[in-house]
């Protein structure tokens, strides 16, 4: 792997790329010494939606934090293949194996919570904690038919597509965060936000393409780590219910609430969600 590893030389986060044995580069940050602590990023995002809790936790932690494939910058390796979540938990899986530094603290949101919840259950040897912020993703609830997104979620999708590919851009992921967040969160966002999300809009019509497999009561059995559930308390139903359900499934699962936070809480109250990480971890 073209890298630097050894976690006592980062002073400060400082962009690197490191080339796995299959061919993808993989863009990413680290930062501190101690235990490994990765990150993953959900949509419309990168190894920037991290800052907040790298600054901090990197006294701590050796802090690291990747961009999936396909998101900005978009590390040139030829291998990616497609824009697919099974894609993204095998390429987090040979990252987080290279990087050497024995099995870590994982911390995923939104639809990255999904991508280390999958790779939890698939590569249990790489984590030694599990943390999920508002994961997203459909629940399979047993008795019920197959479980799939809301009619009304796979409509105002199709629209944001249709709105990107169209050069509409802006038009489109306002209407996407606001609708996983809360109305009018995008138009509040800091310009780092939504500089990052402008960068990694071309994603959005790939991940609507791929969706994400359901939480269930069998693959939940399946995840033995220390597991972290964070809800904002202001994001919507559907995040709340997967922090319910995944609670009840995951044996000896912790819950957290964010205080009067929504979707993005380790943006909008980086202080709130960082001693919560923080006190878990530890």
């Amino acid at each position: 792997m073209n890298a630097r590893t050894d976690p006592s030389i980062f002073a400060s986060p400082e962009l690197y790329f490191a080339t796995l044995s299959s061919g993808i580069r993989v863009p990413y940050v680290a930062s501190g010494s101690g235990e490994p602590l990765f990150f993953v990023h959900g949509s419309l995002c990168d190894f920037r939606y991290w800052d907040s809790q790298i600054g901090v936790l990197a006294k701590d932690f050796y802090c690291v934090s990747m961009s999936l494939g396909h998101y900005w910058p978009g590390g040139d390796g030829r291998a990616l293949g497609e824009f697919s979540w099974k894609n993204h938990v095998a390429e987090l899986a040979e990252f987080i194996a290279a990087m050497d530094v024995g099995p870590v603290h994982l911390v995923g949101h939104s639809r990255g919570g999904c991508v280390a919840f999958q790779l939890a259950r698939e590569y249990p040897h790489l984590v030694k904690s599990l943390t999920l912020a508002d994961p997203g993703g459909p629940l399979q609830i047993d008795g019920t038919p197959e479980a799939s997104l809301p009619a009304a979620t796979e409509t105002l999708r199709a629209q944001v597509a249709e709105l990107i590919e169209n050069r509409e851009i802006e038009a489109g992921i306002e209407l996407f965060v606001d609708s996983v967040s809360m109305p009018g969160i995008w138009r509040k966002s800091p310009s780092t936000f939504r500089t990052m999300a402008l960068d990694n809009a071309s994603t959005l019509p790939k991940q609507f393409r791929d969706p994400l497999p359901a939480y269930s009561r069998e693959a939940a059995g399946e995840i033995k780590c220390r597991t972290l559930l964070i809800a904002g308390q202001k994001s919507p139903r559907m995040y709340h219910d997967n922090v319910e359900r995944l609670a009840e499934w995951i044996e000896s699962a912790q819950t957290q609430t964010v205080a009067g936070a929504s979707h993005g809480m380790n943006v909008t109250h980086a202080a709130a969600f960082n001693r919560l990480l923080q006190a878990f971890v530890r």
